[in-house]
């Protein structure tokens, strides 16, 4: 297990730096989008993945990695709007806004590791297309609990369904890393 925390350190690190990157190109701007507007960007970017995996014709020059740093980064945002709220103009700095992303990495990774001593590391046989099924069902299940107002009856909440589309773009890139 102690290789599967290097790796995603390793990709958490790469997700990091472009948001960071991003901060200072356009600040806080995302600060202002609703819920519903992250999971439908978080949406895009897993439809996209998908239909590369599908199609053998690529007519724009970025492959599924960049797609999944997008969910990582995406989700992460919606799990700052949760514990935040949206706010009207952006406003956070970019220090302000890194302490929350490493925060809500920490909470993450501490989910998948706690979750990876049950399952065994299960992941590891899943395929890069399983993983991405995966992103789009939590992406469906969100889309509900936004429809029904955040309210459920028996299932988590939004924010482990966030959780758990980082974890799993984050095994994804783990195995493209790995090829």
């Amino acid at each position: 297990m102690q290789h599967t925390s290097e790796q995603y350190d390793n990709v958490i690190k790469i997700c990091r730096d472009l948001f960071q990157k991003k901060m200072k190109d356009y600040g806080s701007a995302w600060r202002i989008l609703r819920l519903p507007s992250l999971t439908d960007q978080i949406f895009i970017k897993a439809q996209r993945i998908r239909s590369l995996q599908e199609n053998e014709v690529r007519k724009v020059d970025e492959g599924e990695q960049s797609e999944f740093i997008g969910i990582i980064n995406y989700s992460i945002m919606a799990l700052i709007q949760l514990e935040m709220g949206i706010a009207e103009q952006p406003n956070l700095s970019a220090k302000e806004a890194i302490t929350l992303f490493d925060k809500h990495i920490f909470e993450t990774k501490a989910l998948m590791e706690d979750k990876n001593h049950d399952y065994g590391e299960a992941w590891r046989d899943m395929r890069v297309s399983s993983l991405t099924d995966l992103i789009l069902q939590k992406l469906l299940r969100v889309k509900q609990i936004e429809d029904n107002e955040g309210k459920t009856l028996v299932s988590e909440g939004i924010a482990a369904n966030y959780q758990d589309m980082v974890n799993y773009a984050v095994f994804a890139m783990i195995h493209l890393n790995e090829k």
